[in-house]
């Protein structure tokens, strides 16, 4: 493959079992937890892409060491003041705002400065939201307009806080929920429902965790000052990275796949409820628990008379990552698809909703937009044959992915720029695509 991908023909049905890499957002939760711990921690399966790769990095430049083995790695954690910094410490997080703004937490109780940045695309995202309940720890942190560079140096006078989550953010929670482990007493965190990995990997290192679940709020209690010792940890499939594949199956003629020992905690498996309530009928089988975390196969099969719904909006948060390819479905369906407060996408790698809107156009579906509610109106029976160009979307991996299915599934001849980009999250996507017959030059 060259510059530029091109994909000139559908794919044709397949009937296969595939792996996905492991779930990156777990991944990076078990670096960080990693080296906090007392001791040696050994992770197997760690999603190895970029941001991954760049977690791994950071904890080198903060004194931690670690090692790959055969199939799994090593992490000999110092805790919760193990970090070693000298003067001039700078963490590039690359792409990942995962990394970028839960590493912040660890850093409360650092004692000299520490500069995070990022790539161009990260550098443009606002994390007043993270550096602002921080603040409240008793730490100093500067940035310039809420962007990365991000410099912060911890207290040793930290205090616990009362913190209200109210985006829908599991980085916000989380970062917070980080910097707790550091400060003394209890903090308090009302959260807006998010993704819980954090909670479960904190409950199962045995830290002081005390959760209510109320109906659209999570009650967070987090006892400081509490260490752990090192830990193992088998980092299931990513359902982000999965979804692709669904939609993939579902869009081809005559096809069946079954994506083994996948993620499908109930905090991110939005995009199936949603793919479901339209007509989807996506199975899992075989679940099993694992560290609080429920795995299972999933079993998809190509399906046509996919039907428009209105998208529940609790909903948002646990399909926030998989919109992309649920709009690919929406419009192939018939009647009108009604998403509604979408702001959170525009705040992702890319503006997500704003590059959807235009794909989707370019493809020759109608959408109304109306602030960050949109509707789309479905297409059974749409089929391309023009050529398309897909290019300036920041190097967003997800946005190139989701062009490759569109590609493989609604036809045409497509040149797909930045095909690199999905080494942020998925390295073995390529890999995979082409096994089960997929042409890409």
């Amino acid at each position: 493959m060259g510059k530029y991908l091109q994909i000139n023909q559908k794919i044709n049905s397949f009937n296969k079992i595939i792996e996905v890499s492991g779930d990156k957002s777990i991944s990076i939760r078990c670096v960080l937890m990693a080296s906090q711990a007392i001791g040696l921690s050994k992770i197997y399966n760690l999603l190895e892409s970029e941001d991954v790769m760049n977690a791994l990095k950071a904890i080198k430049k903060l004194g931690i060491s670690y090692k790959k083995k055969n199939n799994y790695f090593e992490i000999e954690g110092l805790g919760l003041s193990g970090y070693l910094t000298k003067k001039k410490v700078e963490i590039n997080a690359g792409n990942s705002g995962t990394l970028a703004r839960l590493i912040l937490g660890l850093l409360v109780n650092v004692n000299n400065y520490v500069s995070i940045t990022g790539d161009n695309s990260l550098r443009k995202r606002d994390f007043s939201r993270v550096t602002k309940p921080l603040l409240n720890f008793g730490v100093n942190i500067k940035s310039k307009n809420n962007k990365l560079p991000v410099r912060i140096i911890g207290s040793e006078y930290l205090r616990p806080i009362n913190y209200f989550e109210k985006l829908g953010s599991a980085q916000c929670k989380s970062a917070v929920m980080l910097a707790s482990l550091k400060s003394p007493g209890i903090t308090n965190i009302k959260a807006k429902k998010s993704r819980d990995h954090t909670e479960l990997l904190f409950k199962s290192l045995n830290i002081p965790i005390n959760i209510k679940k109320k109906k659209n709020y999570d009650f967070i209690k987090i006892t400081g000052q509490s260490n752990f010792s090192g830990f193992n940890y088998h980092v299931p499939g990513d359902i982000s990275s999965s979804a692709f594949f669904i939609v993939l199956t579902l869009l081809s003629k005559k096809s069946k796949l079954i994506i083994k020992n996948v993620n499908i905690n109930e905090s991110r498996i939005g995009v199936i409820k949603i793919l479901n309530k339209m007509n989807a009928n996506i199975i899992f089988r075989n679940k099993k628990k694992y560290k609080g975390e429920t795995i299972s196969d999933i079993v998809v099969k190509s399906k046509k008379n996919f039907i428009g719904i209105k998208c529940p909006k609790s909903l948002n948060s646990s399909a926030i990552d998989e919109f992309l390819v649920i709009f690919l479905v929406a419009a192939k369906a018939k009647g009108i698809s009604t998403f509604n407060n979408l702001s959170e996408l525009n705040k992702k790698e890319s503006p997500r909703l704003n590059i959807a809107i235009k794909f989707l156009k370019m493809i020759g579906i109608k959408v109304v937009r109306k602030k960050d509610n949109i509707k789309i109106y479905g297409n059974p029976n749409l089929e391309l044959n023009d050529f398309y160009k897909v290019s300036n979307f920041r190097k967003d991996h997800r946005v190139l992915m989701m062009s490759c299915i569109a590609a493989l599934t609604l036809g045409g001849k497509w040149k797909l720029a930045d095909k690199d980009s999905v080494n942020t999250s998925f390295p073995n996507f390529f890999n995979i695509i082409k096994k089960l017959g997929a042409k890409i030059i």
